[in-house]
């Protein structure tokens, strides 16, 4: 066995030459300090849980057979590897049942870790306007769910031709939203576009369980609604799709906000949105002044697609790879 190791190694050499790649500036590599890592979980407090893994399953979806399986799927990473998950849209169950069981995974998820629910912001705006405050409750009491995720998207809304148009200012529904469900968490996120500086900023001082970024580099659903119109519709509106805030960029506003004793009543930060492998990750909530732990969800809905063999094996590569990133990796200053 040793033999053939050594023979790969030779005829593999030439191949794994780094040449002239430019090593990742983020990092320090301090080969010396540490034995390589063991399989202890982290133990991270976050949103009044503990994780055994800083990484968060952003929302997915629901509504059809593949979607419910889809789900169950994660669900059951998320409870072997112990991180959270958001839920996709739950808009289908706010008044009707018929596809609860898709989104109906508390107990496999178990009940020590953070689960959540998921309404757009045009629905709460909805509720709001009708004064059924009760359907959020009652959703996330049927979820047996911590709180509720509402996500902002104007941009993908205004995209589709049969998306909703908002009344008023997301800032004033949210703001709404937490007088009358003051003892509900929430979490706020965009879907691709990311948020600036004035929107972030304005989030950060209302008492939110976390924001979620749903930062520009990721699945793009405003580009997505692009695809799916005509062909002359989709040339006017390309232009929009490639506006919007990377992950790096909305950590640095969070963190000059801190810098600048800004009320801050926000908790906690899920950062998302192109965050391409566990050292994107890594780097993302080391620097972060609030705590944080980074959401993906192209990527685990791939291999979730795939199967629970695949799917626990990429989430398996993920832990291993953070513990191999702060045992022998430090974030240049």
């Amino acid at each position: 066995m040793s033999e053939d190791r050594k023979k790969a190694h030779i005829d593999l050499a030439l191949k794994a030459h780094s040449g002239f790649a430019i090593p990742d500036q983020r990092f320090t590599y301090e080969p010396l300090l540490s034995a390589h890592p063991v399989s202890d979980p982290f133990l991270f407090p976050f949103m009044g849980r503990v994780l055994e893994t800083p990484i968060w399953i952003s929302s997915m979806t629901g509504g059809t057979p593949v979607a419910g399986e889809i789900n169950r799927r994660l669900a059951t990473v998320c409870h072997e590897f112990g991180m959270g998950m958001g839920l996709g849209s739950c808009r289908m169950i706010l008044k009707d049942n018929q596809w609860l069981h898709d989104f109906d995974v508390r107990d496999i998820i178990g009940e020590n870790l953070p689960l959540y629910a998921n309404l757009g912001i045009n629905q709460v705006e909805e509720i709001a306007s009708s004064g059924n405050w009760h359907l959020i409750t009652e959703l996330i009491k049927k979820l047996r769910a911590d709180g509720l995720i509402i996500h902002i998207n104007p941009l993908q809304e205004w995209m589709q031709p049969e998306g909703d148009r908002l009344k008023h200012p997301p800032l004033d529904t949210l703001s709404r939203t937490i007088d009358k469900l003051p003892f509900t968490k929430l979490v706020v996120k965009e879907v691709g576009q990311g948020m600036g500086p004035e929107s972030l900023k304005a989030l950060l001082q209302l008492p939110l369980e976390a924001i979620e970024f749903g930062a520009y580099g990721g699945t793009n659903f405003s580009r997505l609604e692009i695809i799916r119109n005509s062909q002359s519709r989709a040339a006017l509106q390309e232009s929009l799709a490639t506006v919007g805030h990377n992950a790096e960029e909305m950590v640095q506003i969070v963190n000059n906000a801190v810098k600048e004793n800004l009320t801050i009543r926000t908790k906690h930060l899920i950062i998302s949105g192109g965050i391409a492998s566990f050292l994107d990750g890594y780097y993302l909530t080391g620097i972060s002044h609030l705590p944080a732990v980074y959401g993906q969800a192209s990527a685990f809905l791939q291999y979730a697609r795939e199967g629970l063999d695949p799917l626990r094996a990429y989430t398996k590569a993920q832990t291993e790879g953070l513990r191999m990133a702060a045992s022998y990796l430090r974030i240049k200053k």
